[in-house]
């Protein structure tokens, strides 16, 4: 079966209020700060930013050109160093060829003899190209810092500009970035690629080397092919050249991302090509972290785990994108593994956290009827709340679970806790035993009295589980500090005792102790006005009018607000103080229908009479001297008495309703079909009509069992010469429902709430009649 997690019960495992979440945002943030700024990140970003080259891989632009000192040119020269003619007539090549750049990454910083220096100068000289030669610094012994630089000789270096070939491999050894410049001998020098790439910068600033641009690619020539002429006529026209050694045995090799091992001429080559494309900017980790956060304060807000992984990866793929388009339209290099770490743990924490929701939920939720337990009852008020729990216990629930079977338990719990929610339980309904109910009451004892009163009155109608009409019983219990155990306990003790409710002992001292304070302040509250009389109208379904409405008294307390009728109508009629309320209304419809009269409005207005007054001579006769008093109009005036009125002293309650009804009251039987009214009970009393409990009526139009009876009894009434009145009225489709069944009256919020005596003779006054 499916669960079902009723509003609220699980409110503290909702997603975070927003401040928290940004706190635990802020707090995720300057973490991975930290952590990346230790570079521990680095082996990680290294990895994103190759997955990065090799998703825009791209070849080069073709506008640099590598002469290779290679194999072929060692085989064919057959000695080394080689004399400086094979440079000298490399650069006449070159120069005839029409190249615009001529770099060497070769070390001049040595003479030779001095034709072979003198030949290569005059090259140099003659050269209109821009030549190139190369500068670099290391260190003077493998104990010390010092660094010696290393120069071409001063009769090469005044005929060519000077370029750093430095390469500087990171702490693993691998190179990844090159610097723009150099300070060798006292003044900043141009790298090599910045010279190749015709780009400035200042010294000591790196930039990073795009390997996305494949070595391969690479237009590649042979030192000794060159220097032989063995190349197509433009090839190197307006192309800048750069010369070094890739023969294996020459050495100057390096670790690069993607690529291995490459020549440090193919390196400085890509790192040219790096440079045609802008100069590249570091934006670095801080900026995306930021964008990050954002990312992370709204996963850590996710309701479901689908969620959270679709942020995730939002919030990823916007990084990926960031590093993609950022390095390929925009020369940015930009750091996303700590951003990347960011959202990451961010998931994780909000995952763990679903996770042990979804665990807590489980084990607080009972899986026969999908109803929290006892378990999450216990963790939702915790220890010394201050409010009650109120157990609500089915008698003889063994043989219930025989009638309706096993399987349709959960069907019979489930209208168990509709019937709870429509007497005004609020908040989650809990299965804290197999055949107990409870929820958490903060209504004050006098309050809660009314409440179970009611709730009792409710459950004598049979709940329909599965087709069948089945009769349950339910008896309740308070305890106070929302303690489980004391509550089943009271519950227990009601059953046995057949009463509808009972108090755990501190509990039952605490009610008692409001009760007498509340009773003792009714009779100032009359004399104080603080006590008044609402109307609530009753619509004529022959003539689509308000024709009457039932007087409902109303208590305002100066310190305890708005008190339900339920909460002290019971205590009253316990205390004898009952008939003072009753008079009260009584006096007040008779002024409020003279009143009404004098200007033109005529309405009947139904007074509640309590079961313990019928039968009460001392109230009998104040009532009949009331009736009996000028300008009172008896005729409309109702009587509305409930079935439980009569019992125990029919006789004497049928004399003092007729000695009523001799006067022209109309008598109404409150409630009906929620006591144990039959034929012959009906007809030895003098009623005028019969008003349906709203149990029945309310949903009347959509349950068949409840139409049926409605049905019936408005058939029964009217043959008995009755009118019939249907209260709980609360849409329009019930409305058209008791029309069809020829219902004379309707009262509910549908047709008007209970209010004061001017608003409803302001709703009479200018047409009673409401649209059809």
């Amino acid at each position: 079966m499916s669960i079902r997690f009723p509003d609220r019960v699980f409110a503290r495992f909702a997603p975070r209020p927003f401040a928290v979440r940004l706190i635990a945002t802020l707090a995720l943030a300057v973490a991975v700060a930290l952590f990346a700024a230790s570079g521990a990140v680095r082996p990680i970003e290294n990895t994103l930013q190759n997955i990065g080259f090799a998703a825009r891989m791209a070849p080069a632009s073709g506008q640099i050109h590598v002469v290779e000192m290679d194999a072929a040119s060692i085989a064919a020269i057959r000695r080394w160093p080689w004399d400086r003619s094979h440079y000298a007539r490399l650069v006449d090549r070159l120069d005839q060829a029409g190249a615009r750049t001529i770099a060497f990454d070769v070390d001049f910083s040595t003479p030779s003899t001095a034709e072979q220096d003198q030949r290569f100068a005059r090259s140099l000289s003659n050269a209109s190209a821009t030549v190139v030669l190369p500068v670099f610094a290391q260190r003077a012994g493998f104990s010390e810092e010092r660094q010696l630089d290393s120069l071409p000789i001063p009769a090469l270096r005044e005929h060519a500009l000077l370029g750093s070939v430095s390469v500087r491999p990171g702490a693993d050894g691998i190179v990844r970035e090159m610097p723009v410049g150099t300070l060798n001998a006292g003044a900043p020098r141009p790298s090599l690629s910045a010279q190749l790439a015709h780009r400035s910068g200042a010294a000591g600033e790196d930039f990073p080397i795009d390997f996305a641009i494949s070595p391969d690619s690479l237009p590649r020539h042979s030192f000794i092919a060159v220097e032989r002429g063995e190349f197509e006529p433009g090839t190197f026209r307006g192309k800048d050249v750069v010369i070094g050694a890739t023969a294996i045995e020459m050495g100057d090799r390096y670790a690069v991302p993607m690529y291995g091992v490459q020549p440090g001429v193919i390196i400085q080559a890509i790192a040219a090509e790096t440079l045609l494309s802008g100069m590249p900017v570091t934006v670095g980790w801080r900026l995306p972290l930021t964008i990050a956060a954002l990312f992370a304060c709204w996963i850590l807000a996710a309701s479901t785990r689908n969620r959270i992984g679709g942020r995730s990866l939002a919030g990823a793929a916007m990084l990926a994108a960031l590093l993609h388009f950022g390095a390929s339209q925009f020369a940015l290099r930009i750091e996303i593994a700590p951003a990347l770490i960011a959202i990451a743990a961010a998931a994780c924490a909000r995952w763990a956290v679903l996770v042990h929701r979804e665990f807590e939920e489980r084990q607080s939720i009972d899986p026969e009827s999908g109803l929290p337990n006892r378990r999450a009852l216990e963790k939702r008020v915790g220890s010394g709340s201050g409010h009650r729990v109120v157990a609500a216990m089915i008698d003889e629930f063994d043989a219930v679970k025989m009638v309706v079977g096993q399987e349709s338990i959960a069907g019979l719990l489930a209208r168990l806790e509709d019937r709870l929610r429509v007497a005004g339980c609020e908040g989650p309904i809990y299965r804290i035993d197999d055949r107990a109910l409870a929820w958490v009451s903060s209504l004050e004892p006098f309050e809660l009295d009314g409440q179970l009163q009611g709730l009792a009155a409710i459950m004598r109608n049979p709940v329909e589980v599965s087709g069948r009409r089945v009769d349950t019983r339910l008896a309740f219990g308070i305890a106070e500090d929302c303690a489980a155990s004391d509550a089943l306990h009271a519950a227990s003790l009601a059953l046995k005792k057949g009463a509808a409710f009972a108090y755990h002992e501190q509990a039952e001292r605490a009610a008692l102790e409001q009760q007498l304070s509340l009773m003792g302040e009714l009779e100032d509250a009359l004399h104080n006005g603080e006590v008044t009389v609402f109307y609530q109208p009753k619509l004529d379904l022959r003539s689509n009018r308000i024709a009457s409405a039932e007087a409902l008294i109303r208590w305002h307390h100066p310190t305890r607000g708005n008190l339900r009728p339920d909460t002290f109508i019971p205590l009253a009629e316990e205390s004898d103080r009952i008939d003072e309320l009753t008079i009260f209304v009584l006096q007040r419809a008779i002024a409020d229908i003279r009143e009404w009269s004098a200007v033109g409005v005529e309405i009947r207005l139904a007074v509640n009479i309590s079961a313990g007054l019928v039968s009460s001579p001392g109230f009998i006769e104040r009532v009949d001297t009331i009736l009996r008093g000028p300008d009172v109009a008896c005729r409309q005036l109702i009587f509305e008495i409930t079935e439980s009125a009569t019992i125990g002293g029919f006789d004497a309650a049928r004399e003092a309703l007729q000695r009523f009804r001799d006067l022209g009251i109309a008598i109404s039987m409150d409630d009906y079909g929620t006591g144990q009214s039959t034929l012959s009970y009906l007809k030895g009393l003098p009623l005028n009509e019969l008003k349906i409990d709203r149990s029945f009526v309310q949903n009347a139009h959509r349950d068949h069992g409840d139409a049926l009876l409605v049905g019936s009894t408005v058939e029964l009434a009217h043959q008995l010469g009755l009118e019939v009145v249907a209260e709980g009225i609360e849409d329009e489709e019930c409305l058209d429902f008791l029309r069809s069944m020829g219902c004379d009256y309707a009262q509910g919020y549908h047709i008007g709430k209970p209010m004061e005596a001017a608003s409803l003779l302001a709703l009479l006054r200018p047409s009673a009649a409401l649209a059809a």
